[in-house]
């Protein structure tokens, strides 16, 4: 009996010391071709981790027991595996390749190299699918209102009769921003005064945003910064067809559509929508604060796919508007001695474009495109016509390729711009042909695993300001996984231009052109962004600090001409003090569960060297807080406010204007598939109308006050998705 109980605890001391054993699970994620990196790996009992750059992941400490092991991440199908662990267990795991496109947030504009986001030494903001399908049955007719919504960025109405705006990053004027269509400028000049108002969300796959000196890839104008505007591609064996219809309590209707379809050797997508806006008199002055709008957008693409990685991809824009402003009596057909003041613009504009990508095996890829513009406005007031036509041309070779250490791109661009004042015209603007030729390179150099510099080079000849030379530099240094910095800076310039967003249409028929010694505007300017996540029990939290500054030389104005009486007339020249715009951006994300939370402050200090009695330049607030709260309270129903507080700006004279705090909720329900969205914008119904006379006589011709605060009031809107 006694060997039986020492037998019996030896048995037992083995078990419990087997029972205890603590092994590792450890491995390698792949596919085919490549190391998975960022595949997120999940055990059993709860345990989480991802794999990292060489694809691998471990587990540590675990009993020996039967695992359930989960994989799954972007670009591998979703799949689980089954271990019995008695000992430490090495795992080399095949995964196989995502078939269907996944919404992984790649750069196309501001590399040209299809970089993923957090890879780029450059910071880039994105606005995804997610915010345009919302923004689609919040604002369906324009992207104006979700640009607005980006720290540093500003949509400033410029007139108040016809509802134009500009697009302002970091307190410069919209002038020194580059607008993109996949990647093409073709939003400039006289075809660029509407051009936010009229591109519809539910057309776009993303938005990309770049702020401060743009300049290397893209050439001239991308001073303060660049918006690239990605449209929809069709995805393999998946169709996208939806419809929506809205309508506001400002008199709006819109009804916009897309559609789209692939398989492996073609595809297409179309879009079609339009907008009837009638013309509103919110403060009941006489004139409308709100414009008679009615705009019809068409854009279908064709897309054919080749064996050898190759596609194609061509596309038509057709976009006809009609936008009437002024003495309200006149809008309604009642013209009579005391109401004559009108603004009517049309406009049309017929885009082509053609796109081909190769893609090589050794991950490089040739890209090749080409489009036209041709844009023409009529323009009739009851003092002057004019109607003018913008030619805008664009083309572009590239080629990139991937290497361990290298992500690089050269090409070839060569652009034209052509303006043409038609007859009859009261109008003395001139006709004006120029076009551009440009080299450029960059190069994304791994120095070392955390150290990352890119350096491009662009030389630019320009047919009337001939050459420009602009280098930038940018440095990232990704300290771990939750913490990365960038610096960055380069050079740019912006020739002379005839009209831009800012100018009142009355303002044509006085402008004789340039100065004889005008010289193009350059710019030096620089960025830093530090961005750090982590997860604090089951908060996500992300923290962003960004610094900037931007010195524009000789910049422009309109001076008026002493020479010919009576009527005034202007002329652009060159003021010999510069432009300069500093400041910063903080903003503080936190998600947990369905709920999300953010705050953003924004601190700009924007000057006109040249203007010593009033050195603020005009209509920029120095201080600006926005906060956004979300929760999705099921499947079914999510709902959100949103305020922005704008601070105290300076108008032209040096006045201060004071600040004030706009408003915004949302409530969202879907059930199959219908998606139904009640909002509601500028809740507190603050209005520069409601505080001041924005209008002011003579009748016929009147005089308009800055615009510094909203003039449409609080708008309250109905949409209905069918998808």
């Amino acid at each position: 009996m006694k060997h039986k109980r020492i037998l019996a605890t030896i048995l037992s001391l083995i078990i419990a010391f087997n029972v205890k054993a603590q092994y590792n699970i450890s491995g390698v994620v792949k596919t085919k071709d490549s190391l998975q990196s960022g595949i997120t790996v999940k055990l059993s009992n709860k345990q989480t981790t991802a794999t990292d750059k060489y694809g691998r992941f471990v587990f540590t400490n675990l009993a020996t027991k039967k695992y359930t092991i989960s994989f799954s991440g972007i670009g591998v199908n979703t799949f689980d595996t089954t271990i019995l662990l008695t000992a430490n267990a090495e795992l080399s795991i095949s995964a196989k390749e995502e078939k269907k496109e996944l919404e992984e947030v790649v750069i196309v504009a501001s590399s040209r190299t299809n970089t993923r986001i957090e890879d780029l030494p450059t910071k880039v903001e994105v606005l995804g699918q997610e915010e345009l399908h919302e923004e689609n049955q919040i604002k369906p007719g324009n992207i104006a209102s979700i640009l607005g919504d980006i720290a540093g960025v500003q949509i400033q109405q410029t007139t108040a009769t016809s509802g134009s705006a500009d697009l302002r990053i970091q307190g410069l004027q919209g002038k020194y921003t580059q607008i993109l269509r996949d990647g093409m400028p073709l939003f400039g000049g006289f075809s660029g005064s509407f051009g936010i108002l009229q591109v519809p969300p539910l057309d776009l796959q993303q938005i990309e945003l770049v702020k401060g000196a743009s300049s290397t890839l893209y050439g001239g104008g991308a001073i303060a910064g660049m918006v690239n505007l990605v449209s929809k591609k069709p995805k393999l064996d998946k169709k996208d067809r939806s419809i929506t219809l809205n309508v506001s309590n400002l008199k709006e209707k819109n009804i916009t559509s897309f559609f789209s379809a692939r398989n492996k050797k073609m595809g297409y997508t179309f879009y079609a929508g339009g907008t009837l806006q009638k013309q509103v008199d919110v403060d009941k002055d006489g004139y409308s604060d709100v414009p008679n709008v009615k705009n019809i957008f068409i854009h279908p693409r064709w897309f054919l796919y080749g064996k050898n990685n190759s596609s194609l991809a061509i596309g038509y824009t057709f976009n006809r508007e009609i936008r009437d402003g002024g003495d309200m009596n006149v809008l309604s057909g009642n013209t009579d001695a005391n109401h004559q003041f009108y603004i009517k613009n049309r406009s049309n504009r017929n885009s082509f474009d053609i796109v081909w990508e190769k893609k090589n095996k050794d991950n490089s890829f040739f890209t090749a495109k080409a489009a036209t513009n041709f844009f023409s406005r009529n323009i009739n007031t009851n003092l002057f016509s004019m109607k003018a036509h913008q030619t805008l041309w664009y083309s572009e070779f590239a080629y990139a390729r991937k290497s361990k250490k290298h992500n690089y791109v050269v090409g070839l661009n060569f652009n034209g711009d052509i303006f043409k004042n038609q007859t009859p015209s009261s109008s003395t603007l001139p006709n004006e042909s120029t076009n551009t030729i440009g080299l450029f390179a960059q190069d994304d150099w791994k120095l070392a695993d955390k150290l990352t510099l890119q350096s491009g080079l662009r030389y630019d000849y320009h047919s009337v300001y001939n050459a420009f030379l602009l280098p930038r530099l940018s440095l990232m240094y990704k300290a771990n996984n939750h913490l990365t910095m960038r610096v960055g800076g380069g050079l740019g310039y912006k020739t002379p231009a005839l009209i831009n967003s800012e100018l009142d249409e009355r303002q044509y028929p006085y402008i004789l052109g340039y100065a004889s010694n005008i010289q193009p505007e350059k710019s030096s300017g620089i960025n830093f962004d530090v961005n750090y996540k982590t997860k604090i029990s089951e908060w996500e939290l992300t923290f962003n600090q960004t610094f900037f500054y931007t010195n524009i030389s000789s910049p422009i104005y309109l001076s008026a001409q002493p020479s010919v009486p009576v009527q005034t007339y202007y002329a652009y020249e060159n003021y010999i003090k510069p432009l300069q715009s500093l400041g910063f951006e903080t903003f503080v994300a936190a998600k947990h569960d369905e709920l999300e939370l953010y705050f953003g402050y924004v601190y700009t200090d924007a000057k006109r060297k040249y203007n010593d009695a009033n050195s603020n330049l005009p209509l920029v607030a120095k201080n600006k807080i926005a906060t956004i709260i979300a929760y999705e309270f099921s499947s079914h129903f999510r709902a959100g406010i949103e305020t922005a507080y704008n601070g105290k700006q300076y108008l032209d004279d040096g006045t201060v204007k004071q600040d004030y705090v706009f408003a915004a909720a949302m409530l969202r329900y879907s059930f199959n598939n219908v998606s139904i969205v009640l909002n509601g914008e500028n809740l507190f119904d603050f209005r520069q109308n409601k505080n001041e006379q924005v209008v002011l006589p003579p009748s016929n011709n009147p005089y308009f006050k800055e615009i510094w605060a909203p003039l449409d009031g609080r708008v309250i809107n109905l949409s209905v998705m069918f998808k």
